[in-house]
């Protein structure tokens, strides 16, 4: 018979992120259980990474270049799957976790998202635009690892805890746990949580959304009336 594995028991602090006028990004901690069959702890602890994916999107990525003096589009890429947001933490780095491949195959780690390169797109410059984009998000606060950033009690409760910046995109984000023990994936769980617009953001998305021309139609009035108004203050001041 085979032997029976161990199984996450996953929880997370929020399953709903609300944005609003005054959100300046909030820290997600995502924790939980092992279960080990017949409640057998091994000797040594498990190893533990968790991934929170935001939505997938399509993507261009352009390069500029200094030409003549002046900086302009020398380049581009498209990659037709690049998660919007994605954060990472684990008990060890993740190259002591797993092998290339194995983590590959599950994208735990920066280096190892597929981020499915346009077709036609040679190897060469397809992983450079993939350095790049990685690189840009990272800075931005959307893309982040942390190799230590997983706490394991007594081999059995662990937890972590992953910064959603301010300017994050909204949807449906994934978070995913690994047990991970011998460089082998024993048990992976998962859990949705939503981050969403509310109060007056919501209302103008929606109305941005279902009613294009007409949102349109005030961004334009609006732009009018702030340059009038701008300049009749100006006038009277000087």
């Amino acid at each position: 018979m085979a032997q029976a594995k161990p199984v996450l028991v996953p929880d997370v602090s929020a399953r709903r992120i609300d944005i609003q006028y005054s959100f300046r990004g909030a820290q997600l901690l995502l924790f939980g259980a092992i279960l080990y069959p017949r409640g057998r702890v091994p000797a040594h602890d498990p190893d533990i990474a968790v991934v929170l994916r935001g939505p997938v999107q399509p993507i261009l990525v352009r390069e500029k270049q200094k030409i003549a003096g002046i900086w302009m589009n020398a380049d581009s890429s498209r990659f037709r799957s690049a998660p919007a947001f994605y954060g990472v933490a684990s008990s060890k780095p993740i190259k002591d976790l797993l092998d290339e491949r194995t983590a590959g195959i599950y994208e735990i780690g920066l280096h190892n998202l597929q981020l499915s390169p346009g077709s036609g797109a040679l190897p060469d410059k397809a992983r450079r635009f993939e350095a790049g984009l990685i690189d840009l998000r990272r800075r931005r606060g959307v893309y982040s690892e942390d190799p230590h950033g997983v706490e394991i009690t007594e081999g059995v409760l662990y937890r972590a805890r992953i910064v959603i910046p301010s300017k994050v995109p909204v949807g449906t984000y994934t978070a995913e746990t690994f047990l991970v023990q011998d460089g082998r994936v024993l048990a992976v769980a998962t859990k949705d949580i939503y981050i969403g617009k509310s109060g007056f953001e919501r209302w103008v998305s929606l109305v941005a959304r279902r009613h294009e021309g007409l949102y349109g139609l005030a961004a334009v009035f609006m732009s009018v009336f702030l340059g009038w108004a701008a300049a009749m203050i100006f006038r009277r001041r000087f």
